[in-house]
């Protein structure tokens, strides 16, 4: 239990002039991942969401009201995810939900948010399909990461482009086996090969999510002779392939591209980055390269005596919308707060222009940093980072929700 750890508790009694009922603290629950190898991805989302929540509580709060952070660890568990979501709210009296649990577990918090119709942040997830399918729906239900699809785009043609100039023809993949997995290896190599209809994909790999050993997976691509390899795999799990890749010199024979891999996270677990990756950016405190995103970083690593990380960001993100939706409506209730988030815009450091948006229509952040480039062993990571072009990738996102009949 780390209720203790990571509240920030509003007065135990009233102000003068203001009531017990105005001092409640609004109770935030937050699902997420605490233990294990990606134990980084609940402590990082913790850190980044506190540190928007000291702002909202040293500027007052909501009439006297404090926001107070509740942390549950589902250890990585769909179904723990979902009994937790649901006590938070039922139990332990959170008015909202903060959901930082990956994609397995987010579809989970999900139909808890249907169910109970609180407010939902999802602000790990990036499988496309949580916002973009409108089986999916939820009207008090928003994403506050980034989107599989979005960074897909990206991606795809900074690879063909990378492939043309190589002349890098076949390729493999190798991705977890799960929602986002398969998700994002699918939409990555849609937008591959439509920019570039010379690349042919002559296997795939699919890895259970946090497999510890990657031997069997790389030595079958190495003796493929295979030219280029993509990968969804993240966190401590990427870190564990670049490091069983290199005793295999499997990055000395190919191009590998990865969209997780420029983040500190993995940067700092990984032994040695070999200088064949390309990756998309995660978090980086040089992309965007602005005084308002190095700030952030600086004082979130004084905070926190470690770099931030792409929940980070997110979570942030997440505690900064919220914080002028509940201005907005003066309110907690779930309803009213959606009204206020839908087709808000932000000031924000983690804005390609300065600005963070969630779409009206499916609740889904856009406007936020999106680029890829080649990998160094130092800061800044991504020395020559390919930013993502807005109005291409909403231009295509556009068509491949009308292909899925999402429209």
């Amino acid at each position: 239990m780390l209720q203790g750890a990571t509240a920030l508790a509003g007065a135990a009694v009233g102000w003068p002039g203001i009531s017990l009922a105005q001092n409640k603290p609004i109770r935030i629950g937050m699902p997420t991942v605490l233990t294990g190898r990606i134990a980084m991805m609940g402590r990082s989302s913790r850190n980044g969401a506190m540190q928007e929540a000291e702002k909202f509580n040293a500027a007052g709060g909501l009439n006297g009201r404090r926001i107070e952070i509740v942390v549950r660890d589902s250890k990585g568990q769909p179904q723990e995810a979902a009994r937790n979501a649901r006590e938070l709210v039922t139990r332990e009296g959170c008015e909202i939900l903060v959901d930082a649990e990956p994609s397995s577990g987010a579809l989970a918090v999900h139909e808890v948010a249907r169910e109970l119709g609180v407010l939902c942040l999802h602000t790990v997830s990036e499988a496309s399909s949580l916002t973009a399918d409108p089986k999916l729906h939820v009207p008090t239900a928003f994403r506050c990461a980034r989107m599989a699809i979005h960074d897909a785009i990206v991606g795809g043609a900074y690879a063909a482009k990378v492939s043309r100039d190589k002349g890098v023809r076949h390729w493999m993949t190798c991705s977890p086996d799960y929602a986002y997995g398969r998700d994002t290896t699918a939409e990555f190599l849609t937008y591959l090969r439509r920019f570039n209809k010379d690349v042919e994909v002559i296997g795939e790999f699919w890895p259970q999510f946090m497999q510890p050993d990657y031997s069997r997976e790389l030595a079958r691509i190495v003796l493929s002779k295979v030219q280029a390899v993509y990968s969804a795999l993240w966190g401590g799990d990427l870190a564990a392939f670049i490091d069983q890749g290199n005793i295999f010199g499997f990055f000395n024979r190919l191009e590998f591209f990865s969209p997780n891999m420029a983040d500190y996270t993995v940067l700092a677990a990984t032994k040695y980055v070999p200088p064949s990756i390309h990756s998309g950016n995660r978090y980086l405190r040089g992309f965007p390269s602005t005084p308002a995103n190095q700030g952030w970083a600086d004082a979130y690593l004084a905070k926190n005596r470690e770099m931030p990380t792409n929940w980070s960001w997110a979570n942030a993100s997440a505690i900064s919308f919220l914080a002028v939706a509940l201005k907005a409506a003066q309110s907690t209730d779930g309803k009213k707060l959606s009204e206020a988030l839908r087709g808000m815009r932000i000031p924000s450091p983690f804005g390609a222009n300065g600005e963070l948006t969630l779409r009206a229509q499916d609740h889904t952040l856009i406007g936020y940093a999106t680029g890829w480039g080649g990998l160094t062993t130092t800061e800044p990571y991504m020395p020559s980072p390919v930013a993502g072009d807005w109005k291409l990738i909403l231009e295509l996102e556009a068509e491949w929700k009308k292909g899925k009949a999402w429209a």
